[in-house]
């Protein structure tokens, strides 16, 4: 049986959320799971995401294939670092409370990297609401289109003059 950790979607139409579940790779894409080991809402800006990391990390163990969006999410959430970390604990490099200092360290950066962006968010959020409200351009009024007049041809006078 394969087994993939992927998305379900949950949300009305064009306001989409939704649970990491991992599933038989057989079953519908909002059907049947086996278990929920997170959320992941795009709407909020940046995307909030909420993940188990044990569970995620048990079933990548267990041979759990994630999808390339699912995969993304655990990469940026350091479910793949620390995965990585621990098979470097099992071949010998270094012991689990190095793996776990080096996790850590790379956790607080990216928290950081993550507020300083949210942060940003937020100014531009501000400075938008704060810009002057649109107003429409007036019609630029156009130069009166005066047609060239040609030079009259001189008449003769005679026929100009009574006899």
């Amino acid at each position: 049986m394969a087994v993939k950790i992927r998305l379900q979607r949950h949300g009305s139409k064009k306001r989409p959320f939704y649970f990491i579940v991992v599933a038989d790779a057989r079953a519908p894409r909002d059907g049947k799971f086996i278990q929920k080991i997170g959320t992941y809402n795009p709407l909020t800006h940046p995307a909030t995401v909420l993940i188990d990391r044990q569970k995620a990390l048990e079933w990548l163990s267990n041979g759990a294939q994630p999808t390339d969006t699912v995969r993304k999410i655990l990469s940026t959430k350091g479910v793949l670092y620390l995965k990585h970390l621990l098979r470097g604990v099992s071949l010998g490099l270094f012991d689990q409370a190095a793996a776990m200092v080096k996790f850590e360290e790379w956790h607080q950066d990216q928290e950081s990297k993550a507020r300083q962006r949210q942060d940003e968010a937020m100014r531009a959020r501000r400075q938008q609401r704060t810009r002057a409200p649109f107003t429409r351009p007036q019609p630029v009024q156009a130069a009166p289109v005066v047609a060239p007049v040609a030079p009259a041809e001189p008449q003769a006078e005679a026929e100009a003059t009574p006899e």
